[in-house]
């Protein structure tokens, strides 16, 4: 296979893996975009069961507590009526270390009411907050999925074309030139670069002069000293004479 030939295939084949970079990293764009969306709305969902899930059992608790508030408050009634009927300081000074008790414990529950009434709130307005992002962002994902999803396997389809293209382009260069390209194109993203003037076109550095004369014999493929890509030889495109447009 002629040097020509494989210079071709590899340009060919150097052009085509820029598209398919490109259009893998459009595809994992587009496949992360949706899937961020995806795992955040499962985030919200997960914590919006755990907030009504947390919410509810303070509302029991608060519940039990103001039950427990009524009852203490018919006991302390109760004890009261029981002082009025008192006959003795005995029983009095028993009666009255009964209601301190319950005054103690009633104040207790209050003050556990009034710590859930905030915990509370704070979660209602924590739910309310989390069902709003919830439903917009899940309005936004049953907007946009159908469409992403159209457009990933739009990508996939041309990823898939390409790949078979480059199959064939790949079975045009020699083997050992193949290694080596892909070598390099793994470590630089890109790996063949030529020469027309004695200055790579892929990092503009220019080569030794003994080397750009074997690559002007258009023999074989040799490495840029700089940027370790494969180097060749390409005959520049003289510019073209300006016309004179002076008068005669």
């Amino acid at each position: 296979m002629t040097i020509e030939a494989q210079i071709e295939a590899l340009e060919c084949l150097g052009s085509l893996d820029a598209e398919l970079a490109n259009l893998t990293e459009d595809l994992a764009r587009e496949k992360e975009g949706l899937q961020q969306k995806i795992s955040r709305l499962s985030e919200l969902t997960r914590r919006l069961e755990s907030s009504q899930a947390s919410f509810g059992e303070m509302d029991r608790t608060r519940g039990e507590l103001l039950a427990e508030i009524r009852q203490m408050n018919v006991q302390i009634e109760r004890s009261r009526e029981k002082h009025t009927r008192c006959r003795n300081e005995k029983e009095t000074i028993a009666v009255q270390r009964e209601l301190e008790e319950l005054r103690k414990l009633l104040r207790d529950r209050e003050v556990e009411v009034e710590r859930l009434n905030q915990l509370t709130d704070q979660a209602r307005l924590d739910i309310g907050r989390i069902e709003t992002e919830h439903s917009l962002l899940s309005n936004d994902i049953e907007s946009i999925e159908a469409p992403a999803l159209e457009r990933c396997s739009s990508l996939e389809q041309s990823i898939g074309q390409k790949e078979t293209l480059r199959k064939g382009f790949v079975s045009k260069v020699r083997p050992q030139t193949y290694r080596k390209y892909e070598l390099i194109r793994k470590r630089r993203g890109s790996a063949i670069a030529h020469t027309s003037d004695g200055t790579c076109s892929a990092c503009h550095i220019s080569i030794p002069p003994m080397q750009f004369q074997q690559l002007m014999r258009q023999s074989d493929f040799d490495i840029c000293p700089n940027c370790n890509r494969l180097l060749y030889f390409k005959v520049g495109v003289e510019p073209p004479l300006e016309e004179s447009t002076g008068a005669t």
